[in-house]
């Protein structure tokens, strides 16, 4: 073979060894490109050239940015991601008295345990689901979304219901919360299928044993059944996923921060500041749309008109990531994050569960750690596409003891799998993306359904405002 002969093959084996590291992120920079092609460029980003990062909180939490579906190009997409039901669902209601009808009754359902009664609900269904991976295992292989979505399965059917939740329930909800977060990451195409057992089963759950606390009377029966499904075993239990699974991640990867934490030195709002930690790089929420009823003035600056659609980002907000993970610096107010909104802004829509996400995350954490002692080397990202691969190993018996170099055998064979999954995932991500938000822009589910109520024809396709 000819010098240049070499040379080429050289070149080619460098560029198929380096396909993990280079084409995942050139795929999602052209994913977002045609994204912005199909769906069409609009809105105001926040923080951005027109909404700098310190009018963030302040335009996001005024009054007249409180527009959520109707107006907004973005929401067919939302909508069409969280079908069936997008138009009851909590978040995507526009303001008014229907609203606040949902939003009452969803701070009715959950305040309706004490502090103490989600500690026991949450630390029994912890241990019951981690109880099922099998005993005899020296290490167990798990992907923590997977591992820990049927816990809030559990924990939301228990809240809403005030019953355990049967197994073949929990199997409904998981199923449901999946098909919707893995095409909300595009990694898989929607099943209405599994979705539509589900409000099979909530309907024909209201109909014979409703729930204790009464469901909104704006509501008919149907809408019922979709508002329990979108509010709490989509949204609740997909989120709670995700958060466990960053913070397990988190502690899996910062094995120095677990082993504090294992050690138990006396610190009990450790890992509270480590649950903030990991919030702050891993933020659940990515950028939320806000529709402006009226024009927001500003000091120094052009108001912003009424009909904008604003774009708050939470990541970028945030500096997710920035910084290295360190729960310490919590404890001082000159290095703890000004910018940080884990659960959004209290004018505006804050998560309902603000007020006992920490405490639940912790019980679950706790639990998962006095039984196993976690190890990954998975790439950690925001929107964690990998599910988060991890291993669990037991904190007693067999699985305890293996030697460090198998240890450190089985993690870098498990870094290198991670990197080379992510080269079929991202072109998955590529074509099936691509696809959805084509398919949300020809359906228009959000579009039609506001031309429906007002009694027009339905509106046409546009590229954006």
């Amino acid at each position: 073979m000819s010098l240049t002969g070499w040379l080429v093959a050289a070149a080619a084996v460098v560029l198929v060894a380096g396909l993990p590291y280079w084409l995942p992120r050139a795929v999602v920079a052209l994913r977002v490109r045609i994204f912005a092609r199909v769906g069409g460029e609009e809105g105001i980003r926040a923080p951005g050239r027109e909404v700098p990062a310190e009018e963030f909180k302040s335009v996001y939490g005024h009054p007249a940015a409180n527009g959520r579906s109707r107006g907004a190009a973005l929401s067919d997409l939302f909508w069409y991601w969280l079908s069936p039901g997008p138009e009851v669902h909590q978040e995507h209601l526009e303001p008014g008295p229907r609203y606040d009808d949902v939003a009452r009754t969803t701070r009715q359902i959950l305040a309706g345990l004490s502090r103490e009664q989600w500690t026991e609900l949450v630390g029994r269904c912890t241990w019951r689901v981690l109880d099922e991976l099998d005993r005899h295992a020296r290490v167990h292989r798990v992907r923590l979304r997977d591992l820990t979505m049927p816990v809030w399965a559990e924990v939301y059917y228990e809240v809403v219901f005030r019953a355990p939740c049967p197994r073949h329930v929990r199997d409904l909800i998981t199923g449901n919360a999946d098909d919707v977060v893995s095409a909300l990451k595009c990694t898989s195409l929607r099943h209405m299928d599994r979705r539509a057992r589900l409000t099979a089963h909530l309907r024909d759950r209201l109909a014979h044993d409703p729930p204790p606390v009464p469901l909104p009377s704006s509501l008919s029966e149907r809408e019922r059944a979709y508002y329990l499904q979108g509010t709490f075993f989509n949204t609740a239990v997909v989120q709670m996923s995700e958060a466990m699974a960053h913070l397990l991640l988190a502690l899996a990867t910062h094995r120095p921060v677990q082993d504090r934490l294992a050690a138990g030195e006396g610190d009990p709002e450790f890992l509270d500041r480590v649950i903030n930690e990991t919030l702050q790089h891993f933020p659940l929420f990515g950028v939320a749309h806000r529709i402006t009823s009226g024009e927001i003035p500003r000091d120094g600056r052009a108001p912003i008109p009424a009909g904008s659609v604003l774009l708050f980002n939470y990541p970028e907000y945030q500096g997710s990531g920035a910084a290295p993970f360190d729960p310490d610096r919590w404890l001082d107010p000159d290095t703890r994050p000004s910018a940080f909104i884990p659960f959004g802004v209290t004018a505006n829509r804050p998560c309902p569960a603000r007020g006992f996400a920490v405490l639940t995350m912790r019980v679950a954490a706790e639990e998962t750690l006095r039984r196993f002692r976690l190890e990954s080397s998975a790439e950690h990202t925001r929107s964690l596409p990998s599910r988060g691969p991890c291993l669990l190993i037991p904190r007693s018996g067999t699985g305890a003891a293996r030697s460090p170099a198998r240890r450190r055998i089985r993690l870098a064979a498990m870094r290198l799998a991670d990197r080379w999954a992510a080269v079929p995932r991202s072109l998955t991500q590529l074509a099936l993306g691509s696809y959805m938000v084509w398919d949300a822009r020809r359906q228009g589910l959000c579009r039609n359904y506001f031309a429906a109520a007002s009694g027009g024809p339905a509106a046409p396709v546009t590229t954006g405002h």
